[in-house]
């Protein structure tokens, strides 16, 4: 009999495309999913979700809808998660319970049953700023923006000279400049350490810019092509901050599933962490424009704020290689078909743009200068 895969936050973005890569591969699935409405408006089973997959309405800190899920499972993805950098910094109290209390109720049930391989999501916001190099060519881990608004918002040596971004790996030092990181970094170590007193197998992927068909496009705290996509869809232009110059590294959603397809099956992936992304940096503004370009909307041109939001970083962009050398796993898709297919998508929903109401709450609190 096939194994049995529980993915907690299944109905969500990442969840529905890898519920159907994990059917496509044999696997039964059930799903363990809240259903919040700040990403899937009304509470109701997504129509992409295959029919195939059994899907348990609840929180995973609900010890009943979790004793439920858990039943007859073999291995488990956890995906369920609050997400969003900015909004983490005044839910505080939201965020870590359903980020940490959420991972610490699932590990404690497992730790009664133990299962075969349990992955876990975690972010590419657990570094904070990516890594650098100085003059010198001599890697600078702990890179910091003493002022981020400033004339060149970049990160600065002691002595003031400029630092270049590189590639981020995986053995670069931890930097948690927000809430949702922390979250995300207790997460993935809770995952693996837990994992390994129990005789169970462990993986965590740091995800950076999951992006495609199925975002929540209505959510103004979920990733940023899909905030851009929600403007451009009601003829406003996306919001960058800074000046639009930051770079990061965006990953088609079908790469994300097919990397939690192979992290749980591998056999050199137990115990490790992995970055999942593209290994191609772009700038924000950029992407801005590609996008408006590919909405056919290119006469929308983005708003540069020349404002910094508490919590954000300069550059960080994946170091791919162990995923590549240990798993072989590779990022396929191409960003350019990857953007027509999301602007295809975007043009056969209704967004609602609720930029400005989250813009309006941060800088209420002072997050935004």
């Amino acid at each position: 009999m096939s194994e049995r895969v529980l993915i907690t936050g299944g109905a969500g973005f990442i969840g529905r495309r890898l519920t159907q890569n994990l059917l496509n591969r044999g696997y039964r699935v059930r799903i363990l999913d809240s259903l919040v409405e700040q990403v899937h408006g009304a509470r109701r089973r997504p129509a992409d979700l295959p029919v195939e997959a059994e899907l348990i309405a609840g929180d995973v800190r609900d010890a009943e809808a979790l004793r439920k899920a858990l039943a007859g499972v073999d291995s488990v993805v956890h995906l369920a998660a609050e997400v969003g950098v900015g909004q983490s910094m005044y839910a505080i109290e939201r965020y870590v319970s359903a980020n940490d209390l959420g991972a610490a109720a699932l590990l404690e049930k497992l730790a009664q049953k133990p299962v075969r391989r349990i992955v876990v999501a975690s972010s590419m916001s657990v570094y904070g700023e990516g890594l650098y190099v100085d003059g010198d060519g001599n890697p600078v881990e702990d890179a910091e923006r003493k002022n981020a608004v400033s004339l060149s918002w970049n990160p600065v040596d002691a002595s003031g000279a400029p630092l270049t971004a590189v590639a981020t790996p995986e053995w670069k030092r931890p930097s948690l400049a927000s809430v949702y990181a922390l979250t995300k970094f207790v997460q993935e170590q809770m995952t693996l350490t837990v994992a390994a007193a129990y005789g169970m197998e462990g993986v965590a992927l740091r995800l950076f810019n999951v992006y495609g068909p199925g975002q929540a496009l209505s959510n103004p705290y979920t990733g940023v092509l899909a905030i851009f996509a929600s403007r451009l869809a009601n003829d406003k232009p996306p919001l960058v901050f800074e000046d639009g110059r930051q770079r990061r590294d965006f990953v088609h959603v079908d790469d994300v599933a097919e990397a939690f397809a192979v992290a749980l099956e591998h056999p050199k992936a137990p115990g490790e962490i992995y970055n999942i992304g593209s290994g191609q940096d772009r700038s924000i503004l950029q992407i801005a424009e590609m996008l408006a370009a590919a909405m056919n909307k290119a006469d929308i041109a983005p708003e540069v704020s020349g404002q910094a939001r508490e919590g954000d970083i300069r550059h960080c962009f994946a170091d791919t290689g162990k995923a590549a050398k240990e798993l072989g796993f590779v990022a396929r898709q191409d960003f350019s078909q990857g953007l027509t297919a999301l602007a295809e998508w975007v043009a056969s929903q209704h967004a609602h743009d609720r930029l400005a109401e989250a813009r309006s709450e941060l800088e209420r609190r002072g997050l935004v200068a």
